[in-house]
């Protein structure tokens, strides 16, 4: 968690991994939009944003937690303590949270790392790059729109202005908002059981994919990323929370394992004592050396008197 915090630090608010000086076409049209801004200036502010992505996921994870603990009725019969080594004890509700929200806060970090990655590797212009980079078209020579222009000195612009131009693709802000999104949607997909209504769960799914899809729209109308930039950081954001909830998390151990059997504690199992059995193959070897017997053998008349004779069972020959 640590090394996450500290790389996903470099990429954000340091220059520690210089981006790729990526090339363009002369009067390329794609990339000169007018330029909407600073971040702060639009109308999803990092302010807003960057909170929203991580306070909605906590608040419901929470109340879904406490929820279920006040009415899942298998949890009063759990342990109250959870021993980890010989020192330390936690309570199972609160090591279930941890677990969760800690494994929440690792995706986002590694969500911060895979797209600053990305985009310092590509080094893809954002729709208004021409408008920071403010190119000499004359000096440069251009007489054409298919002549491509790859000096590095070709900007004149704000070298600030210009190194954030050049992180477009993927989109940050809607790789981060689709995670959040789908790892708060799976949560409640398969953790919280809600009944009386089919259509509840479906609607709060809907209602917290709502503001990803929105943030993705805003940041292609604004002109600060391509359709194909918001559509690769949605993916990246989406596949990193699925493989997070599925296979570290195994679906938050309720949908993909067996239902939980009702615990009994030990001090009411009945306490009487179950009979072993030999080994079959020790069955056989004893029953190998004894001799077969009958269960009824058959009556044998032994005489009692010289003029009397009874039947009686017994295990000589007929006299």
């Amino acid at each position: 968690m640590a090394g996450t915090v500290i790389l996903s630090y470099h990429f954000e608010y340091t220059d520690t991994f210089p981006v790729h000086n990526q090339g363009f076409f002369c009067y390329d049209s794609t990339l000169s939009k007018p330029y909407p801004g600073p971040e702060s200036t639009s109308r999803a502010p990092p302010r807003l944003l960057y909170p929203l992505i991580a306070i909605l996921p906590i608040l419901t994870i929470l109340v879904g937690e406490v929820t279920s603990v006040l009415i899942d009725p298998r949890w009063k019969n759990r342990e109250r303590v959870i021993a980890c080594g010989d020192c330390c004890f936690f309570n199972p509700l609160l090591r279930r949270i941890v677990r969760i929200l800690g494994l929440f806060s690792f995706g986002l970090f590694c969500t911060v790392i895979f797209a600053g990655a990305v985009q310092t590797v590509t080094g893809n212009q954002t729709p208004h790059f021409l408008s920071v980079c403010r190119p000499n078209y004359t000096a440069l020579g251009c007489v054409s729109h298919i002549q491509y222009v790859s000096t590095p000195q070709a900007c004149t612009g704000d070298p600030d202005l210009i190194a954030e131009a050049r992180k477009a693709f993927p989109s940050k802000p809607a790789a981060l908002g689709a995670y959040s999104a789908v790892y708060t949607t799976m949560y409640v997909t398969l953790v919280l059981r809600i009944k009386g209504s089919r259509l509840v769960k479906p609607s709060l799914c809907f209602a917290i994919l709502s503001p990803s899809w929105l943030l993705s729209l805003l940041r292609v109308a604004e002109y600060r990323n391509h359709w194909r930039d918001v559509l690769a950081g949605t993916i990246v954001g989406s596949a990193i929370a699925v493989f997070l909830v599925t296979c570290v998390l195994n679906n938050f151990g309720s949908s993909s394992s067996k239902p939980e059997e009702a615990e009994v504690p030990v001090q009411d199992l009945p306490r009487h004592p179950v009979p072993s059995l030999p080994p079959s193959s020790t069955r056989e070897k004893v029953m190998g050396f004894c001799p077969q017997m009958s269960p009824d053998p058959p009556p044998c008349l032994v005489p009692v008197t010289p003029d009397v004779l009874i039947p009686s069972n017994c295990m000589t020959s007929q006299v």
